[in-house]
């Protein structure tokens, strides 16, 4: 094994606590330092990772150590932080979504082409052993040719535990910006890209009211679509049908179901990385759980680093991000203008993961 990539975290929010438990078990990667406007909060996030330098975003993004780029940020500030990473020719691996906005997505893309360098993006749960063996089962041909799937997310609002959720109730908030990530990139690695969408969205209500924290009784605005729903039509003639709510209270609804000609999986969560994938076939007398077969084992968010530290064009990719986003967007579109909109963007299904779990660090 070669030198480990030299990494620097921007941004050391509430998620950067699961992303640096992986790191430390990747022994491909190396954290070298971090940065966030709030110097204090980001020393308090490696105060357990001894060797770490606590930077301003400048220096960590001109720091000559840094090989790539763990962009934390909130969805505002993606683009403009991948893009400073990348202006100094480090790959960048961002949270979700690549971005805001499509728009500045493809910034971020074809300036990294310009550049030379590679762009990651979460979710990287699709890589764990839940979806990939989900995936397996598919490609094995267990359920026949492919020809629908459901996907449904429904929650109250993050407002009711999140003490600060300002930011997903504006422009790259929302259920189906927030959430919908897992599910696209989910169904795309299943059943590949999407060609067009059919979509419907509601907004509630104008306010929400924050439940806990400092907070706790302050209102805010919400500038955003609260329940989406749509039907995505895959190049392959598959359809899926998605609900992302943040106004529903609860659903018995598997997260991903996925019906074939000659059967029918249950998905587990692809929020998660591993769970259950439970297999109904054509004449059987009810679903049986299948053994895991594919997928990074005990994986968690910060997985998909290892492609980049290993030399590889990621998997959870940013022209994945790209067309995930852009389905997001063309559903949001389709919502609002009352007409099916064609998804101008495509990627090819990402290569499966193998069955494996990861080396131990010395």
């Amino acid at each position: 094994m070669g030198q480990p990539l030299n990494l620097g975290i921007v941004g050391l929010g509430a998620i950067s606590a699961q992303y640096l438990r992986t790191i430390d078990r990747l022994p491909q990667v190396r954290l070298v330092a971090v940065a966030d406007l709030d110097l204090d909060r980001a020393r308090e996030a490696v105060a357990a990772y001894p060797g770490v330098d606590v930077l301003s975003v400048a220096e960590l993004l001109a720091d000559p150590r840094i090989g790539a780029v763990l962009n934390l940020t909130i969805p505002a500030a993606h683009a403009e932080i991948a893009l400073q990473a990348i202006a100094a020719g480090k790959d960048v691996y961002c949270e979700k979504p690549l971005a805001a906005t499509g728009e500045d997505a493809r910034r971020v893309l074809e300036a990294a082409q310009a550049a030379g360098v590679r762009v990651g993006c979460a979710p990287d749960t699709v890589l764990g052993t839940g979806t990939q063996t989900a995936r397996q089962a598919i490609d094995d041909g267990l359920i026949g040719r492919p020809i629908a799937a459901t996907a449904t997310m429904v929650t109250p609002g993050h407002e009711r535990w999140h003490p600060n959720p300002d930011f997903y109730y504006v422009p790259g908030g929302g259920p189906l910006l927030d959430m919908g990530p897992y599910y696209v990139s989910s169904l795309v690695t299943l059943l590949g890209p999407v060609a067009k969408v059919i979509g419907a969205a509601s907004r509630t209500r104008a306010k929400r009211t924050i439940g806990s924290g400092p907070r706790q009784g302050e209102e805010i605005p919400v500038t955003v679509d609260t329940h989406v729903t749509g039907v995505l039509v895959h190049e392959s003639g598959a359809l899926s049908t998605l609900v992302m709510s943040f106004d529903a209270v609860a659903t018995k609804a598997p997260n991903i179901e996925v019906h074939g000609e000659r059967g029918s999986l249950v998905v587990p969560d692809p929020n998660h990385f591993d769970g259950e994938v439970l297999l109904t076939r054509l004449g059987d007398d009810g679903p049986r759980p299948l053994p895991v077969s594919a997928g990074y084992a005990d994986a968690g968010r910060g997985v998909g680093l290892i492609d980049l530290a290993e030399g590889r064009e990621p998997r959870a990719g940013g022209t994945l991000a790209f067309h995930v986003l852009d389905v997001m967007e063309s559903l949001l579109a389709s919502a609002h203008e009352d007409r099916a909109v064609n998804v101008e963007s495509t990627c090819e299904r990402p290569k499966p993961v193998a069955l494996g779990g990861f080396a131990p660090r010395d």
